[in-house]
């Protein structure tokens, strides 16, 4: 059995028409087969989520993973010390694309591959050219070194001086690295999120933590230096997507629970399972609780390598 489509475009930018439209569409799924709502980000999707979740207790709602980590990508290429870097980027990339003789020189190396433009519309590519024009540096710098590159007639023109001295910065490349290394974890996370071969609820609040954490380790706890980007970070996981549903899964997720370098024995994760119990079971919560503890000492069936090795294969390849 089939729904017929809707035309929505009128409904787009109304909470009101969205929120019956979205009710509509659980009453016919019935609200019983209805676990997770997602939406877009933006305040009319968030009113709705709201009334769903208002309106029927047991359903669980969340803004788009993806879109949340894209706008956390955007605020921090946002900030001036990194627009610099990629517009430094910038620069090199298309003095070298401009000129056929440097590209030809250039890809005769054979651990050449091309060098990542910067992109316009989608924030990550910024990131990924920083990534790809480090993984480029020893090349480039080879280049304007060479000698075949000191008697030509680019390293005299006015035009390219400027690459030059951006290719032979050394705080230019420590800083690309260091960017690169911030976002990384931001990185994986989106292409999990983004993917739809594998579950990745769980991964969502693991991948945040870890975030956050392997920023603190770069700047060795340095507040003033940490705090700019876990700000951002944090901005928008408190108010998008820290929600009980990610945690939950995170903590059922045999992969983490039984993983001592996890975050499964903070309160605050468990306090989140607690309450998804309290607002959403519909069985016996007394029943669920001790099936929790059972879970969580992997007894029972649990306890079997089989229930660790079915977690394994269901997880995201790049974690």
């Amino acid at each position: 059995m089939g729904i017929a489509s809707i035309d929505a475009s009128n409904a787009v930018k109304d909470a009101t028409l969205l929120s019956k439209l979205f009710l509509k569409v659980i009453e016919w799924v019935r609200v019983s087969n209805v676990v997770h709502m997602v939406t877009d980000n933006g305040e009319n999707y968030k009113a709705v989520g709201g009334l769903a979740n208002a309106t029927y207790k047991s359903i669980n709602w969340s803004p788009c993973s993806a879109h949340c980590l894209n706008l956390i990508l955007s605020e921090i290429s946002k900030m001036n010390h990194v627009h610099e870097l990629a517009i430094k980027t910038s620069t090199v990339t298309k003095y070298i694309y401009n000129r056929s003789w440097l590209l030809a020189w250039l890809r005769k190396k054979k651990s050449w591959t091309e060098i990542v433009h910067p992109g316009a519309t989608r924030f990550a590519t910024t990131f990924l050219a920083l990534h790809s024009i480090h993984e480029h540096m020893h090349d480039l710098q080879a280049l304007v070194t060479s000698k075949e590159f000191a008697s030509s007639r680019f390293a005299k023109e006015n035009k390219g001086k400027n690459a030059i001295d951006i290719i032979l910065d050394k705080l230019f490349w420590k800083d690309c690295f260091i960017i690169v290394k911030i976002v990384k974890p931001l990185m994986r996370l989106l292409r999990i999120v983004d993917g739809d071969e594998k579950p990745s609820m769980g991964y969502v609040y693991e991948g945040m933590y870890r975030a956050i954490k392997g920023i603190t380790d770069i700047f060795k706890r340095n507040k003033r230096l940490y705090r700019p980007y876990t700000t951002i970070i944090k901005t928008r996981w408190d108010n998008q997507l820290q929600k009980n549903i990610h945690a939950a899964a995170y903590w059922l997720n045999p992969t983490f629970q039984y993983d001592k370098a996890s975050f499964c024995k903070k309160p605050e994760a468990m306090n989140n399972v607690l309450d998804v119990i309290e607002t959403k079971a519909t069985s016996s919560k007394t029943k669920l609780m001790n099936e929790l503890r059972l879970f969580r000492d992997r007894q029972d069936s649990s306890g079997k390598e089989l229930a660790f090795t079915i977690s394994k294969k269901t997880q995201p390849d790049e974690w």
